[in-house]
């Protein structure tokens, strides 16, 4: 007679959402074969409620004066901020795709209400792939930062999140359009190269700021709420 044991708690398979664990003999009657195996769903019910609710925070953001705070002589834009939240709080994969959602309805709101930048926003490069990457830096940032403070932690995954956003978005303007940049804001190259720069930090420090403020204050709050449960 064979015996098996579980390798998966009943805490670990409802973490990770297992539908499925893996089966292990404890003798050798059975070749040390594995029994049966485990399928692991990377977004489970609440994670897919979370994907959709800041989604549709960042697409009212978007579309709302909301989403922007006047701080002169600019406005802070605050709509990758439920991207770092739901990446702290769920995971890469979860900010991942907060990000395709913001980044995908960049691309649909340069199609349906152009401007002179509508041009760049069109191409994933510039709309899609740094809002992707917003989840994934925020995530291993909290996750590699070694501070007792939890505040310190989200505080600082926040704001490198944010800079992923300023860097990614105008960096790839950059780098594929300066020239068109340049020419629809009637500059020389030379003045739009520094024009870029100087957006990025008049525009990315404060964002950073309000970015890093909001998250501490949801993440803690909501891991507040799930401690009590």
């Amino acid at each position: 007679m064979i015996k098996y044991f579980r390798r998966y708690s009943n805490e670990t398979e409802q973490k990770y959402n297992l539908k499925y664990f893996e089966l292990y003999p404890t003798g050798n009657n059975n070749g040390g074969k594995i029994m049966e195996k485990k399928t692991v769903s990377y977004f489970n019910a609440r994670k897919i409620a979370i994907i959709g609710m800041l989604s549709s925070i960042s697409m009212v953001l978007g579309v709302t004066p909301l989403g922007f705070i006047p701080i002169p002589p600019a406005n802070a834009t605050i709509m990758h901020v439920p991207v770092v939240i739901g990446a702290i709080l769920e995971g890469p994969a979860v900010g991942a795709m907060i990000g395709l959602i913001f980044g995908i309805f960049s691309i649909l709101r340069a199609i349906t209400t152009p401007n002179i930048l509508s041009f760049a926003f069109i191409n994933p490069l510039v709309s899609v792939i740094p809002r992707i990457l917003i989840g994934i830096f925020s995530y291993y940032a909290y996750k590699s930062i070694k501070i007792k403070k939890e505040s310190l932690r989200i505080g600082l995954a926040a704001v490198i999140g944010s800079f992923t956003n300023t860097i990614g978005v105008l960096g790839m303007i950059y780098l594929i359009y300066l020239e068109k940049y340049a020419s629809a804001v009637k500059l020389s190259t030379a003045a739009a190269r520094k024009g870029i720069v100087s957006i990025a930090l008049i525009n990315g420090l404060p964002e950073a700021v309000i970015c890093a403020a909001i998250t501490v204050f949801v993440v803690l709050a909501i891991k507040k709420t799930r401690v009590k449960r």
